[in-house]
Order: structure tokens, then C-alpha cells, then sequence
């Protein structure tokens, strides 16, 4: 049938075309509002003072400074504080993938009694936020002289959120592993940490990459559990370290946002190294 000299078919092709035109012009928009924080962030770090507080806004930089990353690495702490986020970081998420495997592991293969109780209650440490147990945890800190420290930091995240839901997400991954697996190497002969280590881990890759990402971005970000435990300035992670930017004027936008940009370095390299199995576990459908 034509109607104008057009087609059913044709009807159909243009309302296709313009049924994805619109989803293309959708997801420009969301990108355009997602990626734009970042290009303020990027383009405010090479600007001078005075250009940072000009209306109407300043959208590219004219000129150019690195004064603002000068400032940062030669009159402040800035490395210092860079490089307490990043090994505090790096051991959380160390340790976090470390438990959280071996626990994920046992409740998933290992039949003991309790198992499924034990499982749920630590389930709720996801459902709890930390403002509720922020107190708690700094009283107990303190008793073990670990509240002005590292050690601190490092250790919550495997017994928190980030301990919580590792486990949650690896005896997910676990109980897809068929059993007949696990009793084949038995039967060669294979113990329960051999079978961990040369069966089970290799298999669960994109699994611990996703938690590595996890943990390493809520360890990185971390901002109430620093500005409770620690007072001393020199033991300041990346988040506390930036609302020192500041000076009697007030907080220095330039220097905020220069530091930002360089902290989001250590992020990008760790998503770049664990991105292609990271999207390997978002394409895999045995998480039940």
C-alpha cells in the first residue's frame, strides 16, 4: 500500500530511524551531563586565580598556568597525602580480596554447621551504613590504640562494606562452579587449599577483578572514616589533604581541582589493568 508515494515499508524504516536517532541524541545528553563535572574539574586546574572567580565563567583557560600543579608538589603536602591514599588503598583492597575469597569459598563449598546464619549476619553489615557504626568503630579503635593510624583504615574495609559484600559477591561466583569440579580433584588427590588455589581462583579472575575495583574505589574515596580516626595532618589521606587547600581567603578552588585531576590518576590505572576482565563479569549471567 502507498500513501504520498511512500510505502508501509517505508513508514516503518523512517519511524526505526527516528526511533534510534533519539536514543542516540539521549545518550549524548546524559554523557554531555556526566562528562562535564570532569572537563570543569580539568580545565579549572590550569587556570590562574583571578580567572577562577570570573563572571561570567571562564569556560577554557586563558591562560594556561601549571602554577597550580607547582604549588601542589613544591609548597604543599600534597605527596604526602597522595601516597597515604595509595598504600592504604592498595593494602585494603589486598586484604579484601584475600578474606573475602577464602570466605566466599568456604560458604559455598565447605558444609559446616551455622553456615547459612553466619552468611545472613554478614549480609546485614551491607544493609548498615557506617554513619551508624562510625561510633563504635572509633571506641574500639581507640581501645586498641589504633584510632591516629594507618592500621585503622586498612582493616575496617575488610570487616565492613567492602569485607561484607566481597564475600557476598565471591560465594555468588562459587556456587556456579559445578561440584563435580571440585570432587574430581579430590579424588586426584587435591586438598581444600590446593583446590582454592589452582582451581578456584584462576576460574574466578573477572569475579576478584570487580572486587578489586570495588574496594579500591570505596577505600580511595573514603572520607567520614579518615576525618574520624585520624588527627595528625601527616597521616592524611588524598580527601582530608584537599579541604586543607585553603587560605586566609578562603578554599582555593584552583588548587582543589588540580589536585583532583591528579587524583584520579591511581583510579584510572587501576580500572585500566582489571577493565578487560572487569567487563567480563558484567557479561557473565551465573550470579544468582
Amino acid at each position: 500500500m502507498k500513501t504520498n508515494g511512500l510505502t508501509n515499508n517505508d513508514y516503518a524504516r523512517r519511524r526505526k530511524m527516528l526511533k534510534k536517532t533519539g536514543k542516540y541524541i539521549v545518550c549524548i545528553i546524559i554523557a554531555v551531563i556526566m562528562l562535564f563535572p570532569m572537563y570543569w574539574m580539568f580545565t579549572t586546574s590550569f587556570k590562574t586565580p583571578m580567572n577562577v572567580a570570573k563572571y561570567p565563567p571562564q569556560w577554557w583557560p586563558n591562560p594556561w598556568t601549571l602554577d597550580n600543579f607547582v604549588e601542589l608538589f613544591v609548597k604543599r603536602p600534597f605527596l604526602k597525602y597522595l601516597w597515604n591514599s595509595v598504600y592504604i588503598a592498595a593494602l585494603a583492597t589486598l586484604g579484601v580480596v584475600v578474606f573475602s575469597s577464602l570466605a566466599g569459598y568456604a560458604f559455598a563449598k565447605i558444609r559446616f554447621k551455622g553456615s547459612n546464619i553466619l552468611f545472613m549476619v554478614i549480609l546485614c553489615g551491607m544493609m548498615m551504613p557506617i554513619e551508624v557504626t562510625i561510633i563504635p568503630i572509633y571506641t574500639a579503635l581507640s581501645s586498641l590504640k589504633l584510632a591516629d593510624g594507618h592500621l585503622g583504615l586498612i582493616i575496617c574495609p575488610m570487616f565492613g562494606y567492602c569485607g561484607a559484600f566481597g564475600t557476598f559477591l565471591m560465594r555468588q561466583y562459587f556456587l556456579t562452579v559445578p561440584g563435580e569440579l571440585v570432587q574430581a580433584a579430590k579424588l586426584d588427590g587435591a586438598n581444600q587449599p590446593r583446590v582454592f588455589m589452582k582451581i578456584m581462583v584462576p576460574m574466578a579472575i573477572s569475579s576478584i577483578s570487580t572486587l578489586i575495583i570495588f574496594t579500591f574505589l570505596q577505600s580511595w574515596n573514603d572520607y567520614l572514616l579518615p576525618l574520624v580516626l585520624l588527627s595528625s595532618s601527616e597521616k592524611f589521606t588524598l580527601p582530608l589533604g584537599l579541604t586543607l587547600l585553603s587560605n586566609e581567603d578562603g578554599m582555593k578552588w584552583e588548587l582543589v581541582m588540580a589536585a583532583a585531576t591528579f587524583s584520579t590518576l591511581p583510579i584510572l590505572v587501576v580500572f585500566y589493568m582489571c577493565q578487560e576482565k572487569f567487563m567480563a563479569s558484567l557479561s557473565m549471567s551465573g550470579m544468582k
